[in-house]
């Protein structure tokens, strides 16, 4: 079901999916767009609230706060869903959301959004990213990228829409838009359909590996019993592209996965076509400058990436990765030392941490 905005947002309705997601990274891009309820406490919250995350079988999503209390549910003390006074950091910070909000086709500058907040530039923005997790020109940016989505899925052309959403020439469009949908703006707008995926398998010591690449970079690697499995995954996670067998063109991108599992030294992984939100993209970064050799748990890699209280919602990017080894979510391991879940099964999980290790020794 879609969470429907307020008539005066300027922003596109919040799906399910997408609520659940901002849920898990605790993002506050997304407080006000909806809140959260918890059958089994009878709590809503914001998106961003710093509790213990629920289960996704005991969450209910509105798009206000007053929908929640309609359907007998009260507020979190500690995320006040329903307070929109706040402290006088947080108003400060909701006055210069407003004004973004206010100005999508405009160029704002810290000076003038400070201004406005009556705080120091420098003090505005370390607040606006210790509580919204994004500095404000990056919140701007969000803003026009979900404006140019909007327009884009009710059919306005691709540069009407991008000039409509505040992108000043078409290069800002497809550098900036481009880069937060993870593919051009005009396949994003085709929902995908007309992308041309090539992809080839091969043979490794922990089974059959699959490398689909874009014309951007490698956007799947899946390893699986298979070739017929590996396939059927690409497929499935992306089905309106043109995916086409092409074991001679992509014969070294395959060649450099096949090492980064069975070699002893390390490979330099390709270029990769990562589509994620901005908290997942973070993760899969850092993910990627675990050495080889080297682990983190999920609470280290939170820490990282200046989210120390997003453990969960990292253990949930790393389950989201479509590029196995070329990005290493199988070095990110639980607290306990436990190995943790795998998108492609614990035993290659131990596979790998363990051939890296001995080579690493």
């Amino acid at each position: 079901m879609t969470i429907s905005t307020t008539p005066a947002s300027p922003l596109a309705p919040v799906c399910d999916d997408e609520a659940w997601s901002a849920v898990l990274a605790r993002d506050a891009l997304l407080d006000g767009r909806f809140v959260y309820a918890v059958r089994t406490t009878n709590v809503f919250c914001r998106p961003s609230c710093p509790a213990r995350r629920p289960n996704r079988e005991n969450v209910r999503f509105f798009a206000s706060p007053l929908d929640a209390r309609r359907s007998g549910y009260r507020a979190c003390r500690r995320c006040r869903p329903d307070d929109e006074a706040g402290t006088a950091a947080e108003q400060a910070v909701e006055r210069a959301r407003a004004y973004l909000a206010s100005k999508p086709n405009e160029r704002v500058t810290l000076a003038d959004l400070a201004r406005v907040c009556e705080m120091s530039p420098a003090h505005l923005q370390r607040t606006f990213k210790r509580l919204i997790g994004v500095t404000p020109r990056r919140y701007h940016q969000a803003l026009r990228v979900e404006a140019f989505r909007a327009d884009s899925r009710a059919g306005r052309s691709v540069l009407d829409a991008g000039f409509h959403a505040g992108f000043g020439s078409s290069r800002a469009l497809y550098e900036q838009a481009g880069d937060a949908l993870g593919m051009t703006p005009g396949a994003y707008r085709r929902g995908g359909a007309g992308v041309a995926i090539a992809y080839a398998t091969g043979v490794t010591s922990i089974g059959v590996v699959l490398v689909a690449v874009t014309a951007r970079g490698v956007c799947a690697a899946f390893i699986g019993d298979d070739a017929s499995q590996v396939e059927r995954e690409l497929r499935a996670e992306f089905p309106a592209a043109d995916c086409q067998r092409d074991e001679a063109e992509l014969s070294d991108v395959l060649d450099a996965f096949i090492a980064m599992i069975d070699s002893d030294v390390a490979t330099t992984p390709p270029p990769v076509d990562l589509v994620g939100t901005d908290f997942q993209r973070s993760v899969w970064d850092a993910i990627r400058a675990i050495p080889r050799g080297e682990r983190r748990t999920y609470a280290e890699l939170a820490a990282a990436i200046g989210r120390p209280a997003s453990a969960r919602a990292v253990a949930g990017a790393c389950a989201a990765n479509r590029v196995a080894v070329a990005v290493p979510c199988h070095r990110v391991i639980r607290g306990d030392g436990g190995l943790g879940g795998y998108r492609w099964g614990e035993p290659r999980k131990r596979a790998l941490l363990s051939r890296e290790t001995t080579d690493r020794s």
